[in-house]
């Protein structure tokens, strides 16, 4: 269970982003946010050949990495929900357990804010299949840091 959270400044410019024009690695990735709500977020994904790696009897594992990633980002889009204007956060501490492997089909990454302070988030995530299977969680801790100009 989670707690309620009250969103942020940021949270109001994350709705407006329109998922069509994706940025960064989330349209590299091909990654499309499909919830926001203050503290959670869901992102799908339909990976490629590109995101992953072949196995002795033809098919295709998604490499480790590349999951992990996912599951970063829908933590951090829950994380940066909750934070105002003068805020940013970095990912302090990541770890991602695999449960079964990740192949080429639509998979479906769930990121919630688990307890916020003032100035750290700790985070979990989880990566579904299609039939609801579970591939991989993930826990993270971010850490809230005053927005600098570049």
């Amino acid at each position: 269970m989670t707690d309620r959270f009250r969103p942020g400044q940021r949270f109001e410019a994350q709705l407006a982003m329109d998922p069509e024009e994706s940025r960064g690695i989330w349209a590299h990735l091909g990654w499309r946010r499909t919830e926001l709500e203050p503290g959670r977020s869901a992102f799908e994904w339909e990976p490629t050949t590109d995101h992953a790696f072949p196995t002795v009897n033809g098919g295709w594992i998604v490499h480790g990495g590349m999951v992990t990633a996912l599951l970063d980002s829908a933590m951090g889009a829950a994380t940066w929900s909750l934070l105002d204007n003068d805020e940013v956060f970095l990912t302090a501490d990541l770890r991602t357990e695999f449960y079964r492997p990740t192949l080429l089909q639509p998979v479906r990454a769930t990121g919630w804010v688990v307890h916020k302070t003032r100035k750290i988030s700790f985070c979990a995530a989880e990566l579904h299949d299609a039939e609801g299977s579970l591939l991989a969680s993930c826990r993270g801790t971010n850490v809230t840091i005053e927005a600098r100009e570049p």
